[in-house]
């Protein structure tokens, strides 16, 4: 059974910092790419980083771009994602999401986890 379990969110200050980490199992994750996305309230799921299997390229939306660093530990199993400078507008939760690359170049999440929540306060 596929797993990916987010952990690490919370309440912080505007301009704090948070680790995300999202523990994978049950697939072999040195192989997938791995991605952050987020939701706000009444707002639709956004995409926010992502790295290759090796770990030497990565994307983020441009929101985040020079706040956030998205990094991964494949003898861990885990995908991290570090928040800091942190805004109101980046309240939300936040999921992972694991993508095989079969269908490269489209993306294929065909695992996620439960989320964690984030927020910030102004």
């Amino acid at each position: 059974q596929v797993q990916l379990v987010e952990s690490g969110g919370g309440l912080v200050q505007a301009g704090g910092s948070l680790r995300l980490s999202c523990a994978a199992s049950g697939l072999p994750f040195s192989t997938y790419v791995m991605s952050w996305f987020r939701q706000a309230p009444g707002k639709k799921r956004e995409f926010v980083a992502t790295i290759t299997w090796s770990g030497d390229s990565t994307w983020y939306t441009d929101s985040v771009k020079g706040r956030f660093t998205i990094s991964r530990d494949n003898a861990k199993n885990t995908v991290y994602l570090q928040m800091n400078s942190l805004i109101a507008e980046d309240t939300a939760v936040y999921y992972c999401a694991a993508d095989s690359g079969s269908k490269w170049p489209l993306a294929e999440y065909g695992y996620w986890g439960q989320g964690t929540q984030v927020t910030v306060s102004s």
